[in-house]
């Protein structure tokens, strides 16, 4: 029971900020990004797990490839 708890934390803590993110975009609140997101994955049989995986990579990379300079000698 130990380690499911723990997976379950660990994807309530870093899962959930790709929903958050998006929901950020468009101006409305998470949860409804979340069960959109639960929605098309039963109704799809996995298309929204998938898509969500690849939205969470897809903000991974553009995080690192896009770094926020404060100043013009950070370069």
């Amino acid at each position: 029971m130990g380690i499911i708890y723990k997976l379950f934390l660990f994807f309530q803590k870093h899962g959930y900020y790709v929903c958050q993110r998006i929901a950020d975009r468009f101006g409305i609140r998470a949860k409804v990004v979340r069960t959109s997101f639960m929605y098309i994955t039963f109704v799809t049989i996995g298309f929204g797990f998938a898509l969500y995986m690849f939205l969470a990579f897809w903000m991974r990379i553009k995080d690192l490839i896009y770094t926020k300079r404060s100043s013009v000698f950070d370069l």
